[in-house]
């Protein structure tokens, strides 16, 4: 058994390559092989969001606090909301963030394969974004 304490894993901020805006990651879980899940808990400020990417096995998120949107390739852009859980299928191209004028955060699990969580693609326009 092993207990990870609150506040004993540092906060980070969000890689410019993979988000646009200001985004803190807060690790939750990363177990040892041969456990495949991590997560973590992401905070968007307004304006915030991710670039567009795939998860090999699909992701999960979990909403806990403000207001966000979310958007697979091809489809509108959706409102979510604290209690709202997405699944995203795997190899499913999508973004997530807040929306333009309200902070977000969630909890993001998912699954690596072959040691690869998620597969990042290009940034996620203004004109995309913007609904």
């Amino acid at each position: 058994m092993e207990i990870k304490r609150s506040g004993s894993q540092p906060s980070g901020k969000g890689p410019a390559d993979w988000f646009t805006g200001t985004v803190r990651i807060d690790p939750l879980l990363s177990p040892p092989e041969p456990a495949r899940v991590s997560g973590a808990s992401v905070t968007f400020e307004p304006g915030a969001r991710t670039a567009w990417h795939t998860h090999p096995l699909g992701q999960s998120l979990i909403v806990t606090a403000g207001c966000g949107w979310v958007q697979r390739e091809g489809g509108p852009v959706e409102e979510i909301r604290p209690g709202d859980v997405v699944w995203f299928s795997p190899g499913e191209k999508h973004w997530h963030g807040a929306t333009a004028t309200t902070a977000m955060t969630h909890i993001a699990i998912q699954e690596k394969l072959d040691g690869k969580a998620v597969d990042w693609m290009e940034k996620v326009s203004d004109d995309q974004y913007r609904r």
